[in-house]
């Protein structure tokens, strides 16, 4: 039996193994250089990586050295993402595959690594089909979250987006409903309808949704406070909304 390749690789080092890289369209946060270094088969990476925008570092030999994980790493090392994200069409398969009504969890801007991890442990015990983040300004899966998920991670789709509010406009297309969470608004959590294709929106620790994305929902709910502190941790609001609509499934 053929091992399973782990995915919490974040550096790829060898200049054919970035070239690969670079030729598969997997993210890639970035790549360093030997500085001087411009013969051979660097010079191909190197236009690569300007052709699909990815960020070129160059840094002196010893710091190279310093930085690389082998000891054939040919002057160049890529950082990449430590998950394997997938692409939000996966979900959906995910979804139609079970012969379940599309459930997903939508995060925007969550910054904390350990609210990151708890809400994808949350998640998977849940039965969510797969989580969509964006790819600015919010927590990547990384050996943090992967810890704080208790190996969740490795049995969740989650996918990364260059604009979530353009992907909620497509998952509404596929006849998705979806809830954004906000103290602001009117109903509570447990007033609403989830028994159909749902997407819960989570916003971020500080700020909540943005205004776009608020916009775009087609309804929003609250967790209704009592006490004198008027908001809840992302990871604990995320686990009582999933679980009202794992409450009404079951009916």
């Amino acid at each position: 039996m053929q091992e399973k390749k782990p995915i919490y690789e974040d550096q790829v080092e060898g200049r054919n193994a970035v070239i690969e890289l670079l030729a598969s369209g997997k993210d890639i946060n970035k790549i360093f250089i030997t500085k001087g270094e411009r013969h051979g088969s660097i010079n191909k990476i190197i236009s690569m990586a300007k052709e699909k925008k990815v960020i070129l570092v160059e840094k002196e030999k010893r710091k190279m050295e310093e930085m690389a994980q082998t000891e054939n790493y040919q002057g160049v090392i890529a950082i990449v993402p430590p998950y394997e994200y997938c692409e939000v069409e996966d979900i959906l398969r995910e979804a139609k595959e079970k012969k379940e009504e599309p459930f997903i969890l939508i995060l925007d801007g969550i910054e904390d690594p350990h609210n990151l991890g708890s809400i994808i442990r949350t998640a998977e015990t849940a039965g969510v089909h797969g989580i969509i983040i964006p790819k600015r300004r919010a927590a990547t899966v990384n050996s943090t979250v992967n810890k704080v998920s208790a190996g969740a991670v490795q049995y969740m789709k989650i996918a990364r987006v260059t604009n979530l509010s353009d992907t909620i406009e497509k998952l509404k297309k596929e006849g998705i409903w979806i809830c954004g969470t906000d103290i602001n608004t009117i109903t509570n959590y447990d007033e609403q309808d989830f028994t159909g294709a749902i997407g819960i929106v989570i916003g971020n620790e500080g700020n909540g949704m943005g205004q776009k994305v608020r916009k775009n929902c087609d309804f929003l709910v609250k967790i209704p406070m009592k006490g004198q502190v008027t908001s809840l941790n992302a990871s604990v609001s995320t686990g009582i909304v999933l679980y009202e609509v794992v409450k009404q499934r079951r009916k």
